[in-house]
């Protein structure tokens, strides 16, 4: 045996060893912890740009649906993309309100520290930086900017937070403050060392004349001197300034590591309810006590879920999804000195008492997102609800799109879906009467923009369809929305016990996705006024008469009556050869309504999995539907790969806009095994679990345990599930019986289970065979 055959002998060996260790090394996974918010990654998300979304999201350090959040500013001022990870400077610490860089922002201004020369302008001002001497937490927030020689840290509170910022030696150490363009105010008052101001700049309007983000600052130590400026012109030694772009350049002298603390509120209310809400929530506390309230506060929350069995990503995952998920909407109202809610109206520009919220879009959200509040966190959706009951009563109508007021974004009016659900799975607001009235109005009525009520609701009620040709946009997808809207209005009416009279007309009306379908293509089609079908027909064509997706996208828009839909397609078999099209079909696309390859539609063409543009919410549901349909080891093989391909807990880990908590609702309801397919139905759509174990820590002190002991990369078919001791056949559990508490075992298996879940009677909620 010669020498280099030793060596390949050695070679197998090793080789051989390997293989033996490494499905042990695969098999070690991550217990429950306990310290969720430290898995959670806030930089998820941010290496993202206009052309290509990995989540759109901006590091939010802020509390639970707190007022304020703040984040590191790497764009300019007005640019939506406010922190992206490619970039190399930071220009300031910014509070902001943003929902997304396409929604841009509202209520913002920012803090930047300087050394040397009195540089205020964003550009001057900006500092390098790089995410090796970053510490990003939900909860704090720390940077070295290298050109100062300062680090900067943050902890925040719902309305106000603290600063800790680490000088340099320096006689010419100096903090900027910038009340951005668009109109800003600042004053500066060197005897109790505070700046006072407002910014009133926003994205989304319009707004009353009143719109004001007003700002209090307090530093802990005192001017060396103090200036404001207007554009890029200083205004040496003035104290007070006013006009289109206002700010203020604050000096110290500093020793060597010396820590200048600033404690900053603000209000939409007035500089009084700003001084209130700094004493409120920061009162004496330290800057370390801030951030241990912060943390404590994400831990609470967080820790309502808690999956086992996981590998490290995907518990990292799981985390920085359920944080994106419990930040909007987030919070519009204050508490006044009595501690009463009390708010600044986006629509009327009063300040009125009640709760509100801002900052989440309908469209996106009702699928996933509220229904999870309702499972989970059904407390804060009950202020939720109180707040659109006021915003029908001080606007006339609900939003679709709050930022923070009316938005013209995005179509139906899901609005109908967000109050449906919250009632029937038992968030019970005092407010339903005035909600089912605004349901009613927005159902039936055009509205002050097109996103609000229903364009085209003239047509939709006379023919049953919002016609291709009439010039209305999107007109397939706003049919198929409201036909579903319907549906949640006739769920609601029958919780509420209307009359038969008052509601038979929805459950009518949510027949209407019939219309448009098209048997020659076994799809949705867009109709003309005079019954036609529109032609010519390309299914890969995006926009048009669907919205941010082409037809093979939003046929499956019939959430209410996925049977119904089956029938049309020609039975079960036939439905499931269509969704496995959807996977099979090549990621073509006709990009001609929008004269470009939006992002959405780049992002379904580098995904790898054919039709399948899970980054974008229209079909994101499509996967459960092989429930309705006796294939239900189908679903679970491709939730799987969804979940593998499309989410990582990295600065790329999204596949798409994050959207509000939607998407990341979509990975977490997956994980734990079942998905609201259906809101305002009492029904979660089974898939299959990804970790080994989750406990769901409900709020009426129950808990839901899903085990799947067995669980692995190869182990993800469903052989068997025994719910509370007993065998469970259904593709589908309740609302009900997850509240009250439910042990599901989920028996694992590598190879498909072709019997269990095939029957009729497994199937799924369908009004069309609802009994």
């Amino acid at each position: 045996m010669g020498p280099h055959t030793s060596f390949r002998r050695q070679l197998l060996i090793a080789a051989g060893m390997f293989a033996l260790l490494t499905p042990a090394v695969h098999a070690q996974m991550v217990g429950k912890v306990s310290d969720p918010v430290e898995w959670v990654n806030p930089l998820m998300g941010t290496a993202s740009k206009p052309e290509m979304s990995n989540g759109n999201t901006y590091p939010t350090i802020a509390v639970p649906w707190g007022m304020n959040f703040w984040t590191p500013q790497t764009g300019k001022m007005g640019n939506g993309w406010a922190y992206t990870y490619d970039a190399d400077k930071i220009r300031g610490f910014k509070q902001t309100h943003q929902p997304s860089p396409w929604m841009n922002d509202y209520g913002q201004f920012s803090l930047m520290p300087v050394v040397g020369a009195k540089r205020f302008t964003q550009d001057a001002r900006a500092s390098w930086f790089s995410h090796k001497s970053e510490t990003a937490k939900p909860y704090y927030y720390s940077v070295y900017l290298a050109d100062a020689d300062v680090t900067t840290e943050i902890a925040p509170t719902e309305r106000a937070a603290q600063f800790r910022i680490t000088f340099p030696k320096s006689d010419s150490a100096y903090i900027v403050v910038d009340a951005f363009d668009k109109g800003s105010y600042v004053k500066v008052l060197p005897e109790q060392r505070k700046v006072v101001g407002y910014s009133t700049r926003y994205a989304r309007g319009p707004l009353p004349k009143n719109f004001r983000n007003y700002f209090v600052m307090v530093f802990d130590k005192p001017f060396t001197s103090a200036d404001t400026w207007q554009g890029d012109a200083l205004a040496a030694g003035k104290l007070e300034m006013d006009g289109a772009h206002s700010g203020a350049i604050l000096g110290f002298s500093t020793n060597k590591g010396e820590q200048v603390h600033v404690r900053v509120a603000s209000s939409f209310i007035s500089q009084e309810q700003a001084e209130l809400n700094l004493q409120r929530e920061l009162a004496s506390d330290s800057f370390d006590q801030t951030r241990a309230k912060a943390k404590a506060a994400w831990n609470q929350v967080l820790e309502r879920v808690q999956p086992e069995g996981g590998s490290i990503d995907q518990m990292r995952t799981f985390y920085s999804s359920l944080y994106r998920m419990v930040l909007f909407p987030n919070k519009l109202y204050e508490l006044d000195a009595k501690g009463q809610p009390v708010h600044w109206s986006p629509y009327n520009g009063e300040t009125l008492p009640g709760y509100m919220f801002a900052g989440t879009g309908f469209w996106d959200t009702f699928r996933a997102l509220y229904p999870f509040l309702n499972l989970v966190y059904p407390s804060i959706n009950r202020e939720m609800q109180a707040g659109l009951a006021n915003d029908f009563r001080e606007g006339g109508w609900l939003p679709e799109w709050s930022s923070p007021g009316y938005a013209d974004v995005m179509v139906g009016n899901n609005s109908a879906s967000v109050v449906a659900d919250a009632w029937i799975k038992g968030v019970r607001s005092d407010d339903i009467e005035t909600l089912w009235q605004a349901l009613k109005h927005g159902a039936n009525n055009e509205g002050p923009m097109s996103a609000v009520g229903r364009a085209g609701v003239g047509y939709y009620n006379e023919l049953g369809y919002v016609p291709y040709d009439v010039k209305i946009n999107e007109n397939a997808a706003r049919t198929l929305e409201y036909a579903y809207d319907d549906f949640a209005i006739y769920q609601l009416g029958k919780a509420l016990n209307k009359p038969e009279s008052e509601i038979a007309i929805y459950k009518q009306r949510s027949q209407n996705y019939r219309k448009l379908f098209d048997p020659e293509t076994g799809l949705m089609r867009g109709r003309n006024k005079d019954g036609s079908f529109q032609s010519p027909f390309n299914p890969f064509k995006w926009g048009d008469a669907f919205t941010e997706g082409n037809s093979w996208h939003y046929t499956w828009s019939v959430f209410h009556d996925v049977h119904g839909l089956m029938q049309l397609m020609g039975g079960k078999q036939a439905f499931v050869d269509k969704l496995d099209m959807v996977f099979s079909l090549p990621p073509v696309f006709d990009d001609s309504y929008y004269g470009q390859v939006i992002h959405e539609i780049r992002e379904m063409q580098v995904a790898n999995m054919g039709q399948y543009a899970h980054g974008n919410q229209p079909i994101q549901h499509m996967i459960y539907l092989y429930n309705y349909a006796g294939a239900p080891w189908k679903a679970q093989y491709w939730l799987r790969e969804t979940m593998n391909r499309m989410y990582k807990p990295t600065p790329d880990g999204y596949c798409g806009d994050e959207d509000n908590g939607q998407t990341s609702a979509w990975y977490v309801f997956s994980s734990m095994g079942f998905y609201p397919v259906t809101p305002a139905v009492n029904q979660y759509v089974l898939g299959a679990p990804l970790f080994r174990k989750v406990t769901l820590n409900l709020e009426n002190g129950r808990k839901v345990v899903i085990n799947a002991a067995a669980n692995s990369e190869q182990h993800r078919y469903v052989d068997r599930l025994r719910m509370n001791g007993k065998d469970y056949s259904r593709n589908w559990i309740s609302h009900e019986a997850l509240l009250r508490g439910a042990v599901l075992d989920f028996s694992m298996s590598r190879t498909p289970n072709k019997q269990r879940g095939t029957a009729d009677a497994d199937a799924p909620y369908s009004i069309s065979t609802a009994q």
